[in-house]
């Protein structure tokens, strides 16, 4: 491992985690499919005007490619997990339910990727999923009814796909482009939700405000990002195994 490889992957444990801190901001502020919507918005105008600026155009496989990616890294994954949160599972709960993510990507990369899967990593994550299972069964009965806490457990499930799947897939495209693909179908799925459930107009509050550019610089530009740069270099099981 490079030292650029190790300060990425503290850098993604930081960033990754914020996201769970504004998800609890912004959820006590509006709906969570409100705030993941302008959470998009703004996030696909700032990555649009980049990616002009720098010549970065897609291709049109390469949209079909990052479009499926960001249906499930971005909007069923955090759909289920900040609606969760908004629903009442606590924030530090939804993070330890999607600690589980490693257990299904290691599983799925070894048998669609090829990727080792040795017995001392299976009893580490073993032990870890042991420790999820013992908090959360802990929080049931509290703030959210229990068939809520799968809503952040399939937001894990579509993680995981979409993680193997990118790298089943080979992506190429530049991050800052396919941050800017998959944000612009994340933000037309959520904003659609947010105008049919009748919520779509933002809150104009500071609060909300302050979720919405916490999420975008930190969990869209930062976790997302350094994501798909430890994805692409160190591959889905050590990226899982860090998230």
């Amino acid at each position: 491992m490079t030292r650029v490889d190790n300060l990425a992957a503290v850098s993604l444990v930081i960033l990754w985690s914020s996201g769970f801190i504004g998800a609890d901001l912004g959820t006590a502020q509006a709906p969570a499919h409100t705030l993941l919507a302008w959470r998009y918005v703004v996030a696909v105008v700032i990555l649009a005007a980049w990616c002009w600026y720098r010549r970065l155009r897609p291709t049109l496989r390469g949209v079909k490619r990052q479009a499926v990616l960001g249906f499930f890294c971005q909007f069923l994954y955090l759909g289920c997990l900040v609606t969760g949160v908004g629903l009442g599972v606590p924030a530090g709960t939804a993070a330890l339910i999607a600690a589980l993510q490693p257990l299904v990507v290691a599983a799925l990369s070894s048998r669609f990727l090829g990727e080792e899967f040795p017995a001392s990593r299976r009893i580490g994550l073993a032990v870890g999923f042991t420790g999820v299972v013992l908090v959360v069964a802990g929080d049931l009965g509290g703030a959210a009814a229990w068939p809520v806490y799968l809503l952040p457990l399939l937001g894990t499930l579509a993680l995981s796909a979409g993680t193997v799947l990118e790298r089943k897939l080979g992506t190429t495209e530049p991050i800052p482009l396919a941050l800017c693909i998959q944000a612009a179908v994340s933000g037309v799925l959520f904003m659609a939700w947010s105008l049919i459930a009748g919520d779509a107009t933002p809150p104009l509050t500071t609060g909300f405000w302050a979720a919405v550019a916490w999420v975008v610089v930190f969990s869209t530009f930062g976790a997302y990002g350094t994501y798909l740069f430890v994805l692409r270099r160190s591959g889905a099981t050590r990226v899982s195994a860090l998230l």
